[in-house]
């Protein structure tokens, strides 16, 4: 089943679908690195190359760091459906409240977690101002057309 964009529409007000993991960013650049690593033979002579540079001889631990890095952000669900920081203090006070996003709070313009966050600022002010169903029609167009928030920020 297709979800649709407001699916993707986070508790913080960051939208999901132009996020680098959820686009799957991480994953494909390591899958580059690992590409040209393997092109160019430096896998196979790593512990050869730590006689001239000590940092080689790290080789099997940033390997597993590469693993690490695809386990854990190579496919994300987006945040309303369990992705992201399990820690998150905003996922974890919209879920307690009920809300979907914290535009539902009365109390959002004091909200220090909140204010940690600037991107997701602006995206909730956007909310307020438009409405969920079309600020997220307006990011996944921004999606569709390869937008990332990698890329900089939305003008």
């Amino acid at each position: 089943m297709k979800r649709s964009a407001k699916d993707l529409v986070g508790y913080c007000g960051l939208y999901c679908g132009v996020c680098g993991i959820r686009q799957g960013r991480i994953k494909q650049a390591v899958e580059n690195l690992r590409k040209i690593i393997k092109f160019y033979g430096f896998d196979e002579v790593a512990s050869d190359m730590a006689r001239y540079e000590t940092s080689f001889q790290h080789y099997p631990e940033f390997e597993k760091v590469m693993d690490g890095f695809v386990k854990l952000l190579g496919e994300c669900p987006g945040c309303v459906a369990g992705g992201g920081d399990p820690n998150c203090a905003i996922r974890k006070c919209c879920r307690q409240r009920g809300y979907a996003t914290c535009t539902e709070c009365a109390e959002i313009d004091a909200c220090e977690k909140v204010k940690q966050y600037l991107v997701a600022g602006k995206g909730l002010r956007k909310i307020q101002e438009i409405g969920v169903e079309r600020w997220a029609e307006e990011m996944q167009k921004l999606a569709d057309s390869g937008y990332c928030h990698l890329d900089g920020p939305i003008e």
